[in-house]
């Protein structure tokens, strides 16, 4: 036994001798740049490459067998050598274990890849300069992958000897490799820096830790870097992993992924922080597969002009996409933020590289909307600070690049809730809905609150306020691109205090000309419809209404606008045309023009009768008196009139109103613009057929002129007043075709026994009745 050891040791001895002179033979006569003509033959005939070495080969073997090269560059064979080279690489190194060797395997220990350029260029046609190469490369590639790659558990191959090799290698770096990519199809320059990665244990059977980062650049000019461009783009790029081969199946699975980017778009530019992490995505390389699971996005984005800090996002998602179907489907996805952000759904694309088109579902649990239209450059000034705070929807989701549909929308918005379709595109070019809804209070959304000082002006008064720093009313570019087509029902709409019930409107746009082909509503016990149009085609908008109102109850439409009692009631009937131009509420103030038609039925002047006033004035002129009891109103027999508008100012020559015993008669105009207004009527006494209320013939030819003016600013108790001007020339023409010229003189003292014998209160209340009539 000790001499069967002797003899191996021996044996081992002698071997290892034979290996020390073998190692300094070769170190001692033989160059290794002799083997540079055949390596460039290789490469030619292998890839097609034209392979300069310009730097030294060297190599070492203890304690491994390795091959170095220095300076090394390669052309296309379409290239010349003055031409940029397609590829270089400042060092390259490759070694092989010293002891596998001794068991016939060729087990490569490292890999290096030092300094590497590669020059990718697309012509204006889409043609690759490396699609060549990769044909070239296909012709080979079976049986090399068979002779090269196979384990040592595979057995020895001819080609190779008595050797097999064992794809094991222990260490593998790229450093400071630089990808240029030229694409003249797109006109855009990208180029990927600082690329460095590196492995260990990289093997085809068992898993192996990757790590990489670079820094990825992209131009939207051929020749920004020679202009010494900025970058459009810059992003900071960092990879860990761990890497599954499946080379038989053509298959890389990457394990525990770990994806970090840092981008900007322009120089200076807040960066933009997004990470991906998946439990594992596998790409299919021959099916064209690829898969994610278990993968989360996270962002932290930053705009300082909307927000301050970094507004963290993050979405969890599985992915499965087939690019030989061109389709992907994106499921179990929840994006999440701050301000109860949850949006939840799933989504499904066909024809994602040519033309494509995705379908799912959307659901938003409720969430705060405010600050995120705040975040978006969309400064809120709404009546109620909670408008928008509570928004949910849930809905399938249709569309593509050009544009987004929600076919099957319910949408909760604060105390409303709609059901319905809206589609848009996403240029704002057009915009379609068909929506139901229960209740939508408006006035919640318009800008600004209500002050005091407008809540208290009576019905015009409050129609006509105006904000003292005027915006335009509608986005007017938009609108002149805009395609439209809209329907929308309520059961409740409140705007400006008042309240539609039933309401139906539609609307219909294209090219600038949009068209509210009908609106309807149930309006205080009555009716309100119109029709209307807005033209954006021109520099100024213009507009176009006709409004008609049938039955509606004046008491309760008062009493929403002053909240007080209301002094008239009745059903009050208008319609009429609408036109005029602008954008702010000024500008169609004072070019509105059109003619309006209103009348009052069923009306009265609640408490206070003016009848009882006139007819008791009546009675004390010819010495007697009435004693008939009287209703406490003032009931209308006929209140009617037309509106001439011509440049923001209000005409009418035929106020009529009718009462009991008396026949009024006006005319006026009112100044939208200024709030100024004058109006003049003659009431007359007529006689009826009540005995209590009898009236002499002069008296009924004698009008009682009533004056009313101011501005509608101004305290109402002040606008309303006897023309006692125009009073006393009445009565001068009555008395001079009956008694001559010499009751003139005697007119003033008349007036005042009048006044005596009417007395203050019943003068009073003979103004309020009047007055009340124009309020």
């Amino acid at each position: 036994m000790k001499q069967l050891l002797r003899i191996l040791l021996a044996v081992v001895g002698i071997l290892a001798m034979v290996a020390v002179a073998a190692v300094v033979y070769v170190t001692t006569f033989l160059d290794p740049e002799d083997f540079k003509p055949r390596l460039v033959e290789v490469v030619e005939e292998q890839t097609g490459l034209d392979l300069a070495l310009e730097g030294p080969i060297t190599w070492s073997f203890y304690p491994r067998i390795g091959v170095g090269v220095e300076q090394a560059r390669a052309w296309l064979p379409e290239q010349s050598r003055d031409d940029t080279a397609f590829a270089a690489v400042e060092r390259a190194e490759v070694s092989v274990a010293f002891a596998p060797l001794l068991r016939g395997e060729i087990a490569i220990d490292g890999l290096t890849l030092d300094g590497v350029r590669l020059n990718l260029e697309r012509d204006a046609q889409g043609e690759g300069n490396w699609q060549a190469l990769m044909d070239r490369l296909a012709e080979h590639n079976n049986e090399s992958a068979e002779t090269v790659l196979a384990p040592a558990s595979a057995g020895p191959h001819v080609d190779a000897g008595n050797l097999s090799v064992v794809l094991n290698i222990a260490s593998v770096e790229v450093r400071n490799a630089d990808i240029r990519f030229r694409d003249e199809l797109e006109q855009a320059l990208w180029r990927l820096q600082s690329l460095n990665i590196s492995g260990s244990n990289v093997n085809p059977t068992r898993s192996f830790p990757l790590k990489a980062m670079f820094t990825l650049t992209k131009h939207h000019r051929l020749d920004a870097e020679a202009l010494e461009r900025a970058p459009a783009f810059t992003s900071e790029v960092n990879l860990e992993t761990r890497v599954r081969l499946g080379l038989n199946d053509e298959r890389v699975t990457l394990e525990g992924l770990q994806l970090g980017t840092r981008s900007s778009t322009v120089e200076g530019s807040e960066p933009q922080q997004v990470n991906l992490k998946a439990a594992e995505m596998v790409a299919r390389l021959g099916e064209r597969r690829l898969s994610v699971t278990d993968a989360t996005l996270e962002t932290g984005l930053r705009h300082p002009e909307n927000w301050q800090g970094s507004l963290a996002l993050s979405l969890a998602f599985a992915l499965e996409a087939d690019w030989a179907a061109q389709t992907a489907q994106l499921r179990d996805a929840q994006l999440t933020g701050p301000d109860g952000l949850r949006l939840s759904g799933h989504l499904n694309v066909e024809q994602f590289q040519d033309a494509p088109r995705y379908r799912g579902q959307l659901n938003a649990a409720p969430f705060n909307l405010r600050p995120w239209l705040t975040r978006f450059g969309l400064e809120l000034n709404t009546a109620s600070e909670a408008a928008l705070s509570d928004v949910a929807m849930t809905s399938p989701v249709e569309g593509d690049l050009e544009q987004l549909a929600l076919p099957q929308l319910s949408l909760v918005l604060d105390d409303s809730t709609f059901t319905g379709a809206l589609s848009g595109a996403f240029d704002a070019s057009a915009l379609a809905f068909d929506l139901t809804g229960d209740t939508l209070d408006l006035d919640r959304y318009l800008p600004g609150p209500v002050t005091s000082q407008q809540a208290g002006l009576g019905l015009i008064r409050r129609a006509m306020a105006q904000e003292e720093d005027e915006h335009e009313m509608l986005p007017q570019a938009w609108l002149a691109d805009l395609d439209l087509s809209g329907d929308l029902e309520l059961d409740e709409l409140v705007l400006g205090g008042l309240t539609f019930t039933n309401a139906r409107m539609a609307l219909r746009g294209e090219q600038g000309l949009h068209r509210l082909t009908g609106f309807e509503s149930r309006f205080y016990s009555g009716t309100l419809a119109a029709t209307g149009a807005i033209d954006a085609r021109e520099p100024v908008l213009e507009w176009q209404l006709a409004p008609r109102v049938e039955g509606v109850q004046v008491a309760p439409l008062v009493e929403t606008f002053s909240e007080e009692a209301s002094p008239i009631r009745g059903r009050f009937n208008l319609q009429g045309e609408l036109a005029t131009q602008g954008n702010t509420r000024s500008v169609l103030t004072r070019h509105l023009n059109g003619e309006l038609t209103a009348r009052l039925n069923d009306g009265a002047i609640l408490d206070t009768n003016v009848s009882q006033q006139m007819c008791e004035l009546a009675a004390q002129l010819d010495g007697q008196g009435t004693l008939r009891d009287w209703q406490p109103d003032t009931r209308f027999d006929q209140f009617g009139a037309t509106f001439d508008i011509q440049g923001g100012v209000v005409t009418s020559d035929d106020m009529t109103i009718t009462l009991p015993g008396i026949d009024m008669a006006g005319e006026g105009q009112i100044d939208l613009g200024s709030k100024a207004f004058v109006t003049r009527a003659n009431a007359r006494l007529v006689d009826t057929a009540d005995p209590a209320c009898e009236v002499n013939p002069r008296l009924q030819a004698l009008p009682l002129p009533v004056l009313c003016e101011g501005n509608l600013d101004e305290d109402k108790s002040q606008w309303c007043r006897l023309d006692r001007d125009a009073f006393q020339a009445s009565i001068v023409s009555l008395l001079r075709n009956e008694a001559g010229a010499e009751v003139e003189e005697r007119l003033g003292d008349a007036l005042n026994r009048l006044d005596e014998r009417l007395g203050d209160d019943a003068g009073r209340n003979l103004r309020d009745g009047l007055r009340s009539l124009f309020d």
